[in-house]
């Protein structure tokens, strides 16, 4: 089994809001994968004492062990579960009915012997390898039907016609895209935040499956300094625009 897993932040000046993490089962027989992309609201307008870094360590970590220890709950349970345990802890001292209560985009895997399960929220990305090396993306598209459709985001988030993200309402977990593969299918596994995606998705380094193959050669932080190096070498996103000149990004590579 090989497993790796890498993050940084955009700004060292700030927290991470990315999470990412692995549990293997003490029967050493499958596991469970967690991603994370928190969205950073502007300055002291997401109605919340704690932040967004709280709340992706506090959803992240609930998520992990709820997978992990519930394998008779589907993924989007465990999710919606997460969800409402993270409101719980915060209901009494925040305003979790603010447009920008912190919130965040999830991926999650699960793996047994026989099936590889999985689910996605919003624009982080799971990345399935097949047995003949194929890579087939599972996305969640709807912000990119959104824009392609010429769609502002803006106001667009948690509603029905928009996109959808992990935040308050466990109902959420309902939106999001999950499915399953034999095990004998799924020959390795990666998950990336959008940050990491730019690779791809904004400095159009190669495809998923170039992608891929750097993170099976060179592992996760190889992928993420090579976007640190594209976003240096064009910081004010003039060639390569994005909302962001430097993100926060998060990777994990599993080989079962």
């Amino acid at each position: 089994m090989r497993i790796e897993l890498a993050t940084s932040p955009g700004d060292p000046q700030r927290p991470n809001e990315d999470y990412v993490s692995v549990a293997l089962p003490a029967s050493g027989v499958g596991g469970v994968l967690v991603l994370l992309d928190g969205v950073t609201p502007p300055p002291d307008e997401d109605g919340c004492i704690h932040g967004v870094p709280w709340f992706t360590a506090r959803l992240g970590g609930a998520l992990l062990e709820l997978s992990g220890s519930r394998r008779d709950m589907p993924l989007a349970d465990c999710l919606s579960s997460a969800i409402e345990r993270t409101t719980e802890v915060h209901r009494h001292t925040c305003d979790l009915s603010h447009a920008l209560t912190p919130q965040s985009t999830v991926v999650a895997a699960r793996w047994d012997e026989t099936t590889v399960e999985y689910l996605v929220l919003s624009d982080s990305v799971l990345l399935l390898e097949g047995p003949d090396g194929a890579v087939t993306p599972v996305l969640d598209d709807r912000i990119d039907r959104l824009r392609a459709a010429g769609h502002r985001l803006a106001g667009l988030r948690n509603i029905e016609g928009g996109f959808f993200t992990a935040a308050a309402d466990p109902r959420v977990a309902g939106r999001a895209v999950t499915g399953s593969t034999p095990r004998d299918r799924v020959r390795a596994l990666a998950a990336l935040s959008d940050g990491a995606g730019r690779w791809v998705e904004v400095f159009r380094e190669g495809d998923w499956s170039q992608c891929f193959a750097l993170l099976r050669k060179e592992g996760p932080q190889a992928l993420i300094d090579q976007v640190r190096a594209a976003e240096d070498a064009d910081p004010t996103g003039t060639r390569f625009p994005r909302g962001k000149a430097y993100d926060d990004a998060a990777v994990v590579f599993a080989q079962p």
